[in-house]
């Protein structure tokens, strides 16, 4: 599950999605597709909260599919996620589908805690790994409205030792196309030993930039946390806030996201999921309590189904920006091997608008299609999985969006 890119092997990106550590895990041995984790994860569904903007009779769909009321995909859907979730040995899930006119689909599935077997509900919070990108970003261009920075300002023009930084734009960090080496490729093996280590954003910038660049900027895409980090310090600088100051003055509040949250530790708000993922001999750990400090402005972040809902849809239309920066957040390019393209802290997924993300333990797939109104969420508490959550959206997109199924993961070659 690697591919050599400038000499030096790559970690996949998969919807969004860096998966170096499962890539890490599958290639000592990680290929049991949890095994253990099966013992006590039998998909079922469960009650949960009713998800904001869904306020009505029958707005949750929790329960039976055939009740007064239902969403029109529950009956298939009620069959075909459990299903795809035994396969892929997934302990839990957590999906909401919503569109204008219809009922909202909001459902559980699974299991919270594969230890006690209590069930996944509709309002646990759960880490989003590089969802954590798009609110980034989204303050980048927050800045840019205000006048303070320049998407095409060099990125030396405001903070001090950056390799090339001075040939490095703001829009290239953001579109993943400055060439500075991803750490995570260094830390997250360091983070599968030392789950309780704390990371700075200055020591994860010193180890990306302590590797040559792997291009000229804005010759090639390579998806890496570093240009997301570097991008959350420039926001700092120029707001003169810390970021989790700024996101929650700026983004939080204004969008109503009670239950979102940038952390400074391990900390996981009550109600939670636990996470899972698979260590270096290909066996289930827990990691609900592991720091996400290594993730930072490019992984950290926590949210729930109900405000990602919001999240997702004013995302992709641009609520909290002006039509320029949107527009240019909107340009897409593309992101090779993948079947996608990549705009400014933000993706393309087969007509699917937004920002996968996983952080070990947790995937989350918050989306909207524009052109049918579309809005979803999948979250997921086990990362020990990564292909078998793609073919979970693929399922679900072949029923609510047919002409706009999720695309599958590409074909490798060797190397």
């Amino acid at each position: 599950m690697k591919q050599t890119v400038g000499g030096r092997h790559r970690s996949r990106r998969i919807a969004g999605i860096t998966i170096a550590a499962v890539v890490l895990a599958a290639a000592c041995g990680g290929t049991k597709d949890s095994a253990e984790s099966a013992k006590t994860s039998q998909p079922a569904t469960s009650t949960g909260s009713t998800a904001k903007g869904s306020v009505g009779p029958g707005s949750t769909t929790q329960g039976s599919a055939l009740a007064s009321g239902a969403s029109p995909w529950a009956v298939q859907l009620d069959g075909v996620i459990p299903k795809v979730l035994g396969e892929a040995k997934l302990p839990g899930a957590i999906v909401g589908i919503w569109q204008d006119g219809k009922e909202p689909y909001v459902k559980a599935f699974g299991v919270r805690d594969t230890a006690t077997n209590e069930p996944m509900s509709t309002d646990l919070h759960t880490r989003i790994g590089s969802n954590t990108k798009s609110f980034t970003v989204t303050a980048v261009l927050q800045l840019v409205d205000k006048g303070l920075i320049g998407l095409d300002d060099p990125i030396a023009k405001y903070i001090d030792g950056v390799p090339n930084g001075e040939n490095i734009t703001i829009r290239q960090l953001a579109a993943m196309r400055s060439g500075i080496y991803n750490y995570a490729d260094t830390v997250i093996p360091q983070v599968m030993q030392s789950p309780e280590k704390v990371w700075t954003a200055q020591g994860l910038l010193a180890i990306g930039f302590g590797h040559p660049p792997l291009f000229a900027p804005g010759t090639a895409f390579d998806y890496s946390n570093t240009n997301t980090v570097l991008l959350g310090q420039l926001v700092e600088k120029v707001s003169g806030q810390s970021l989790a100051d700024y996101l929650k003055g700026h983004i939080f509040e204004p969008e109503g996201l009670s239950d979102t949250s940038y952390p400074a530790g391990a900390e996981l708000p009550r109600p939670y999921a636990s996470g899972y993922t698979l260590d270096a001999t290909g066996k289930v750990v827990e990691t609900t309590h592991w720091t996400p400090t290594w993730g930072n402005a490019a992984g950290a972040m926590i949210s729930t189904l109900d405000d990602l809902q919001v999240w997702t849809r004013d995302l992709a239309t641009g609520k909290l920006l002006s039509p320029s920066s949107q527009e240019a957040r909107l340009q897409f390019q593309a992101a090779p091997p993948e079947d996608k393209t990549y705009g400014l802290g933000i993706e393309n997924d087969g007509g699917w608008i937004g920002h996968g993300g996983n952080i070990l333990g947790y995937i989350s797939y918050p989306f909207y299609l524009p052109t049918e109104g579309i809005t979803m969420v999948v979250l997921l508490n086990s990362s020990a999985n990564v292909a078998g959550s793609v073919d979970l959206m693929q399922a679900i997109t072949k029923i609510v969006s047919p002409n706009n199924v999720w695309p599958a993961i590409p074909e490798m070659p060797p190397g």
